[in-house]
């Protein structure tokens, strides 16, 4: 099941997508189709084979970290000699743009959902705490947009500090893609729920000297992975498609951009590409790869080809 990406020892066990495959054992294809349609990012290719044999075992070792976690829970509990009270589970998801971080993560929120020992389940982007622009502009780094110092990052760890504490209810501002922006006054409430995703650009970056991350309450953290150049690719596509598409409503931020011709569109998707997400992903997101529990790595083609699992 092994064959070592690198020459070193390392504190992961690299499966092949056959050897991961086997571990679904007898987990139920809880999704249909029809639900995998809704759920797919725009040129994200996933399709039902893919849930069967990456998404359904990755399911089953949540569900296997969620109880083991309960277990946990029970001998503090023993050795403190009184009730300790469940807390949400909490799953980070890191990655570049264009990767399909967030296909994962709307999948993974589907498929936990539908096992009967955590019904509820719910999923933030870090989108959320963005600056909003009218920030970013005052501040001179609107171009460093999805940068980690583009995020209120207090906020980001407030939240998942007060989740994880057992807060009730704690409701978080709303971004939105058309407008590229955070919308005034919009509010998305979330009510402790059984397991929290959240995912984000840097959600995996070690924190500042002496003070915490939202990486240190996730109880488990996946990485989706792929070569930088197919990842480029990838968002040229992207970008295309959506300048047929979200870029034609004159309420996007981006309107402007869908009366380019193709060049001109090829000419911008690389630019930016290369000036602000290449950037991003190489000096902030990709070395933070090897914090992660597990690592899905993924071919040309968009699927998963091998898999990193943290033993240690």
């Amino acid at each position: 099941m092994t064959s070592g990406w690198d020459s070193v020892p390392s504190p992961y066990v690299e499966l092949s997508r056959e050897a991961w495959r086997g571990l679904r054992e007898n987990t139920p294809l809880p999704l249909t189709p029809g639900e995998l349609d809704a759920l797919r990012g725009l040129k994200d290719p996933i399709d039902i084979t893919e849930v069967e044999e990456v998404y359904l075992p990755l399911s089953r070792l949540l569900n296997l970290f969620f109880l083991s976690d309960g277990g946990l829970r029970d001998t503090v509990s023993g050795f403190l000699g009184e009730p300790v009270q469940p807390t949400p589970f909490i799953i980070g998801v890191a990655g570049s743009v264009a990767v399909g971080k967030s296909t994962t993560s709307r999948l993974l929120r589907t498929l936990l959902a539908r096992w009967p020992e955590h019904p509820s389940v719910e999923l933030v982007t870090t989108d959320s705490f963005l600056h909003p622009n009218a920030v970013l502009a005052e501040r001179g780094i609107m171009d460093r947009k999805g940068f980690p110092e583009s995020y209120d990052r207090r906020a980001l760890v407030r939240f998942v500090s007060s989740i994880k504490a057992g807060a009730e209810e704690v409701s978080i501002p709303i971004y939105s893609h058309l407008e590229y922006d955070i919308v005034p006054g919009a509010r998305q409430t979330v009510r402790r729920p059984d397991i929290l995703i959240v995912e984000g650009l840097n959600v995996l970056q070690a924190p500042p000297a002496g003070s915490l991350g939202v990486s240190d309450f996730f109880d488990f953290s996946i990485y989706v992975d792929a070569r930088v150049e197919d990842i480029r690719q990838w968002y040229v596509e992207r970008l295309f498609a959506l300048r047929r598409t979200a870029f034609t409503d004159p309420r996007s931020y981006f309107h402007k951009y869908a009366q380019l011709d193709e060049d001109e569109a090829a000419a911008f998707a690389q630019r930016v590409w290369r000036d602000i997400n290449e950037i991003n992903l190489v000096s902030n997101i990709l070395p933070t790869r090897a914090r992660a529990t597990l690592v899905l790595h993924k071919g040309r083609d968009h699927a998963v080809e091998r898999i990193r699992l943290r033993r240690i």
